[in-house]
């Protein structure tokens, strides 16, 4: 079997990778360099903290494993993959219960919870006078540029081609199956299957093969710091950023994700508007965003920021990516829509997509886990959602 992904970032590197090493034919294309949408512009979250019960959950649960096993092949040090764990702190009595509440569902689902009634045991740096929270140690990080070149060059040696610089459109057969993918100087690789992987363009690109899903950007911001001595061990947000992330608001949110790079920078998140494509830089999310993080640790006050960065986070109208064959097209497989949930989603999605592709089933999970994922859920109502 021939496959194409289109889409050079994460997911798509990640499908490569799996695809290339359950032995299919892979070709990768994208229209700019490896990772350079919005792999480069996301911290690097692998988390578990911030997911209620259901498909999206067991895709991180799964993930998470992979990574580890990623890890593995191509040396955690490459990929600055470290297992840091998370710390989600309340600001108040109310808030806290509510985070309690929220563990005790996840740990029954099977992720790792712990109470932290003492949080400055854990962060010591932390604001006096938080109420608690709660301890997830299987949180992790890792950079993603050089996680999704990794696994492509992972996936080379398994024989993939990687592509850049060429944009796709599909081709279609006689019976409306995808046959192939023309590029941009109008050659056509035969394809038996084509990914989607294109993140935030995954619209359109699902609209070029002729499976349009309803694929929107909502921009986020992320704050870099000076260097500094180590001060924070963990990645720490406030119980605010799980509420926010599950949000339809179309407005400005922030909610503090606060974390230590290994290069001494602290890295400062997160925030989520739908404004369309505007790159433009917004003073007063940068000031609200660097406001919250000196509430949780004071010691910021006094520290200086050396850039914003910021990119688009492919949100879908349901907050769950679109992992999966589409009945419109055969041959189109979606692998798009993880809003912020991309890096650490990527390796269960693409062993997702791969497992789709052979007719298997999906590694380490109930059959049915995946079906919430599917784009037909778009399609029940009368087509795609809008």
């Amino acid at each position: 079997m021939e496959v194409v992904v289109v889409g050079a970032g994460i997911v798509g590197a990640a499908c490569a990778f799996h695809a290339a090493s359950a032995g299919l034919g892979v070709t990768v294309l994208d229209r700019g360099p490896v990772g350079a949408g919005t792999t480069s512009r996301g911290e690097g979250n692998i988390l578990l903290s911030d997911k209620a019960p259901g498909p999206e959950l067991e895709l991180a649960r799964l993930s998470r494993t992979l990574w580890d096993e990623a890890g593995e092949e191509l040396g955690p040090e490459s990929i600055e993959l470290e297992a840091k764990g998370g710390l989600v702190v309340a600001s108040t009595p109310d808030a806290l219960t509510t985070l309690h509440a929220f563990a005790a569902s996840q740990a029954a689902a099977g992720v790792r919870t712990e109470p932290a009634d003492r949080v400055r045991d854990l962060e010591p740096h932390l604001a006096p006078g938080l109420p608690g929270g709660v301890h997830y140690p299987q949180d992790a990080q890792v950079q993603p540029v050089l996680a999704a070149a990794g696994l492509l060059r992972a996936a080379v040696r398994r024989g993939a081609r990687v592509r850049t610089g060429e944009a796709a459109a599909g081709v279609t057969g006689p019976d409306g199956r995808i046959t192939g993918v023309r590029t941009a100087d109008g050659a056509v690789l035969p394809a038996d299957a084509v990914v989607n992987a294109a993140g935030t363009w995954g619209g359109e690109v699902g609209r070029r093969l002729g499976a349009p899903v309803e694929i929107l950007p909502r921009r986020g911001f992320v704050l870099v710091t000076e260097p500094l001595p180590p001060m924070i061990r963990r990645k720490v947000y406030s119980a605010d950023y799980v509420a926010d992330v599950a949000s339809s608001n179309a407005g400005l949110e922030t909610s503090c994700v606060v974390e230590g790079t290994r290069a001494g920078t602290v890295l400062i998140g997160a925030s989520r508007e739908r404004v369309g494509f505007d790159t433009a830089m917004n003073p007063a999310v940068v000031a609200a965003l660097a406001a919250q993080a000196c509430r949780l640790f004071p010691f910021l006050r006094t520290t200086h920021l050396i850039r914003a960065y910021r990119g688009f986070r492919p949100y879908c109208p349901d907050h769950l990516p679109v992992i999966g064959p589409d009945p419109r097209v055969p041959g189109v497989v979606h692998a798009c829509g993880h809003e912020g949930a991309g890096i650490g989603l990527a390796p269960a999605t693409g062993a997702l997509v791969t497992a789709q592709l052979l007719g298997r089933p999906w590694r380490g999970a109930d059959p049915a886990a995946h079906t919430g994922l599917l784009p037909d859920r778009f399609l029940t109502t009368g087509g795609v959602p809008g």
